[in-house]
C-alpha cells in the first residue's frame, strides 16, 4: 500500500486561533503560536511533519484558513531481476 504524506498551509491573517484544527489533528502536528497576526490573533502553526492529508483540520475551521495537500507516495522499487533465461521459469515474489 502506497504511503500517503500530507501537507498544510494556513493564511496566518484569516486564523483566528480558535484552536479547533488542533484539536482535529490526529498527528498533532499544530499548535498555537507565540505572535499574533495582523488582527490580534494568535494564530495557528504547524510544528511537526507528519500530516497524512487527513482534512481534519481544514474541514473544522470555521474561517476557511486552512488548505491540505496530499501527495502519494507511488514509486517502485526493484524486487526481483531476472537474466539469463533459457526456459519456462515461475517466480514467485513475497513482501
Amino acid at each position: 500500500m502506497a504511503k500517503v504524506k500530507g501537507d498544510i498551509i494556513i493564511d496566518i491573517e484569516k486564523c483566528k486561533g480558535c484552536e479547533l484544527c488542533i484539536e482535529a489533528c490526529s498527528q498533532k502536528s499544530l499548535e498555537t503560536s507565540r505572535q499574533v497576526n495582523q488582527k490580534g490573533y494568535l494564530y495557528i502553526v504547524k510544528i511537526e511533519d507528519n500530516c497524512t492529508g487527513c482534512t481534519n483540520c481544514a474541514l473544522v475551521c470555521p474561517e476557511g484558513a486552512i488548505t491540505v495537500y496530499r501527495k502519494t507516495d507511488k514509486s517502485k522499487k526493484q524486487v526481483a531481476k531476472i537474466t539469463n533465461i533459457t526456459k519456462d521459469t515461475t517466480v514467485t515474489v513475497n513482501e
